[in-house]
């Protein structure tokens, strides 16, 4: 039998589908299953027992959607779990009714029950899906997947790679998901952290590449809670878009890197590695390097080494963010979780103290607020720019993340920042984002760290 030691070092090593080819997508007015149920996988490395877990078509990750830009989405929902559920649809401007968060723009799917998803793919880019209602437990068991849009011209890449980056908390005996989701100690810290990391959901990666191979990457956070640090060895390699949405200029990546909860960060690599070598994506944890992803070389490859930077990716339509001097700003304060100082919040419409919202097993506050509330953030009417002012008065950093709507952060100086969905806030940080109102409805706005949007980060934005 494996040891724990043992299998806490098999935990570093990951294993991603190669190859994933672009299914046909059938013109049809019928929406496909997407069917949410238990399955059982080898998740731990071989030697230990197969996992339970939730999953899309029972699989981990969950099928993978993939379409052209432009196209139409129909997925039905079926629900064969033993809880109720729902599909939010990461980083996509759709309209409010397909965004899939329950209790806010649909009603939770029962058990045995159905609901049908259909909308347009209106950009390019990486994006996932997941479910969200009771995300914190059902993420963790497994409910999510990619959901790719291909730009309607073929890039110049050798190979096309989606990586979903995962941690899961296992028992290092029998390999089962710890069943304590909803843990006091995960949901008032850093979140539900695992001890075992996976890519595509399995344990050992290796994708054969060939010298001076031009690779892109798709990685996605899929984790609950835990922000990746990452470098790569063996590859040169450039930032070409965050959370889906390209850069007018593509980045050099040196050094270090982080990925957030929720965030997506597509990479052109070359090869430089030479032929008997790994190249890797590299995972950094206290200061020691471990392989996310390996590459191992051989053959011929390219006739040439690249070096030249890529072009820049086609934008995306109307992702302008205009008039931002004079947008109106509205603050929102995040206070709370194990050494936050928080005092008291309102909860449920009553003010109670730190003591009673620790008895409730709720953490933080936003505005003083804690969960949702019948009042929206802020309103902001269609097309309009607005303002978000976010002060991090905890002790943990938050990964914001905003529904329906792709926003640029507005720098010291003045300057915009990328286009983002999500926004990693550390601790005694003041980030300020700026985004044009979409497309009507009561959009999301909580943190990506899913225990604690569970335990108080949660509020929402009305667009009018």
């Amino acid at each position: 039998m494996t040891t724990r030691r043992a299998f806490l070092g098999q935990a570093t090593a990951t294993l991603a589908l190669s190859g994933l080819a672009r299914p046909a997508f059938a013109a049809s007015h019928d929406p496909q299953a997407l069917v949410a149920r238990e399955a059982v996988v080898q998740l731990a490395p071989e030697g230990y027992p197969a996992t339970s877990i939730w999953g899309y078509d029972g699989t981990l990750p969950g099928t993978l959607i993939r379409v052209r830009q432009g196209e139409r989405i129909r997925r039905r929902l079926v629900n064969e779990l033993p809880q109720p559920s729902s599909v939010h649809w990461h980083g996509l401007r759709i309209e409010n009714a397909m965004d899939g968060v329950a209790g806010l723009t649909q009603d939770p799917v029962p058990p045995g029950e159905s609901f049908d998803y259909d909308f347009v793919a209106p950009d390019a880019g990486t994006f996932w899906y997941h479910s969200h209602y009771n995300s914190v437990e059902q993420v963790a068991r497994g409910l999510y997947g990619a959901l790719i849009v291909d730009e309607a011209e073929p890039v110049d890449v050798d190979h096309d790679e989606i990586l979903m980056l995962d941690d899961w908390l296992l028992d290092t005996e029998t390999a089962q998901l710890d069943p304590d989701f909803a843990a006091p100690h995960s949901l008032s810290h850093a979140g539900r952290r695992g001890n075992f990391v996976a890519t595509n959901g399995a344990a050992l990666t290796e994708l054969p590449v060939k010298p001076n191979e031009r690779i892109r990457l798709r990685l996605i956070n899929a984790a609950n809670a835990r922000i990746f640090p990452l470098t790569l060895s063996g590859l040169d390699g450039w930032v070409m878009a965050y959370d889906g949405m390209p850069l007018d200029t593509p980045e050099k990546l040196e050094g270090e890197f982080l990925l957030g909860p929720g965030q997506r960060v597509d990479l052109f690599v070359d090869v430089t590695a030479a032929a008997g070598e790994s190249a890797h994506l590299v995972r950094l944890n206290d200061e020691e390097g471990f392989s996310q992803v390996a590459f191992p070389v051989a053959g011929d490859g390219v006739s040439r080494t690249r070096r030249d930077a890529p072009a820049a990716l086609p934008p995306n339509p109307g992702m302008d963010v205009p008039g931002v001097e004079g947008a109106p700003v509205t603050d929102l304060l995040m206070e709370g979780g194990a050494m936050g100082g928080l005092q008291e919040a309102v909860y449920n419409g009553e003010t109670l103290g730190f003591r009673a919202l620790v008895d409730a097993n709720q953490f933080w506050a936003f505005n003083g607020v804690v969960g949702m509330t019948d009042t929206p953030l802020m309103n902001v009417a269609r097309g309009e720019t607005a303002r978000v002012k976010m002060r991090n008065e905890t002790a943990f950093p938050h990964a914001m993340h905003l529904h329906g709507m792709h926003f640029r952060e507005v720098l010291e100086n003045g300057d915009l920042g990328p286009l983002r969905d999500t926004l990693l806030v550390f601790r005694g940080e003041t980030r300020e984002i700026a985004f044009v109102g979409g497309a009507p409805g009561k959009w999301l706005f909580h943190c990506h760290m899913l225990g604690h949007t569970a335990s108080g980060m949660a509020t929402w934005v009305q667009v009018t």
